[in-house]
């Protein structure tokens, strides 16, 4: 029998689409590139598509009769998963002109509120109408989401959608490293999507007085800074393709392939504290700790191995602090580098911590990041090529906490 445990997590390809366009690899922007929305008399910060990724999206959205309906979340995913299947060469007959379709995929994405725009319009509509139509229903449950990623890919595997808060995506992930360790899947499209600028979401990130005062143009979200909340909504989606190897057929591809990039997911762990308050945290972040253990345990690594860390640090003064302490609880005080996208993208909600590890994919294969334009401690931990192993966190509403390591191999 295969011993699937010791088999190798492989980051075949990975699709990407936020605030920073879907390019991989490109430089941080020299100006925000966060934009204003009106809500009501005010005027709020928010992380959306650039103008060439919005006529993505509609593009995509007039390709397929069917798609017309979908909520902006569900094409958001359909056009991450679309480029990680593309890098990964996992594309159908028809999509590879004439090609062997790929392997059976089984599909496993996170998504903290789902179809949030379309369930806002029909419970608009039912308002003012006293009905809906009969799509509502299917066109708003969160498996949605992931089932039209599995039809946009001709897949006909297990489609499994996760919402867990902020940390939906590496709930996703870790569902399919575990399905992938224990033998039941070969390929997985995991990752994470959320497209949550509406404004009754927007209004009630201002109900919890989190969200920052900043102007757009004035980097408005910034993780590390202290001092008054700084969070910013953004929207997007990251996706990767995830396939099993076994040590020797790895060791294989390498001897092949000697100057080719080999991106392994080495482990996602989870913590969970019950707490009272189902938006707080504990002061040291203790389900922080305990995912970031979990994730060393399952990688097999000592915190010494870790070259860098990608926070969760929404820019909230509570839980970027106490994100700090449970860091230094497991790290102790010599800090690996410490860095965040969201000062780039926003906190994208469940699609947040797959947009992290895109990031920590990006650092491993090379780039660098600016430094924070504003005062941070993590400017204090800068981040300093070459770098072989990253751990990224993530966290949410609820007292749930995750962690995944990615490596090069």
């Amino acid at each position: 029998m295969t011993d699937f445990a010791r088999a190798a997590i492989v980051i075949r390809g990975r699709g990407s689409v936020s605030t920073l366009g879907t390019a991989a690899g490109a430089p941080p922007p020299a100006a925000s590139p966060f934009a204003t929305r009106a809500l009501g008399a005010q005027q709020v910060p928010v992380g959306g598509l650039p103008a060439a990724e919005e006529h993505q999206l509609q593009t995509l959205r007039r390709q397929h009769p069917a798609y017309r309906q979908l909520d902006r979340t569900v094409l958001l995913g359909l056009l991450a998963a679309r480029a990680a299947r593309a890098q990964a060469g996992w594309l159908s007959a028809d999509e590879a002109s004439g090609e062997a379709p790929a392997p059976q995929l089984t599909v496993s994405i996170g998504s903290s509120r789902g179809a949030t725009a379309r369930f806002e319009d029909f419970h608009s509509s039912y308002l003012a109408e006293g009905n809906v139509p009969a799509a509502a229903s299917p066109l708003t449950t969160l498996g949605n989401v992931a089932s039209w990623v599995a039809f946009d890919a001709g897949s006909q595997g297990a489609t499994l959608s996760h919402s867990s808060t902020c940390s939906s995506a590496f709930q996703a992930l870790g569902n399919a490293v575990a399905w992938l360790r224990a033998g039941m899947a070969q390929r997985f499209l995991a990752g994470g999507t959320e497209a949550p600028l509406t404004d009754f979401t927007l209004a009630q990130m201002q109900a919890l007085g989190i969200y920052s005062h900043f102007a757009a143009e004035q980097w408005p979200c910034r993780p590390g800074a202290g001092g008054p909340n700084t969070f910013v909504l953004g929207e997007g989606a990251a996706v990767f393709a995830l396939e099993r190897l076994t040590p020797e057929a790895l060791q294989a591809e390498r001897a092949q392939h000697p100057t080719a990039p080999f991106l392994l997911l080495e482990g996602v762990g989870f913590g969970f504290e019950a707490i009272p308050s189902k938006t707080g945290l504990s002061p040291d972040g203790q389900h922080f700790q305990r995912a970031m253990r979990e994730a060393l345990q399952q990688a097999r690594r000592q915190p010494s191995e870790v070259d860098a860390l990608v926070l969760h640090s929404p820019g909230t003064a509570a839980g970027d602090a106490a994100e700090r302490r449970a860091v230094q609880a497991v790290f102790g005080q010599q800090l690996p580098a410490c860095t965040s996208n969201k000062w780039l993208v926003g906190h994208t909600l469940g699609a947040s911590a797959a947009l992290s590890l895109n990031y920590a994919c990006e650092l491993l294969l090379g780039a660098t990041p600016a430094a924070l334009p504003f005062a941070s401690w993590l400017n204090e931990h800068p981040v300093r090529q070459p770098l072989r192993r990253i751990m990224v966190n993530a966290a949410g509403f609820g007292g749930n906490a995750a962690s995944a390591i990615v490596a090069l191999a």
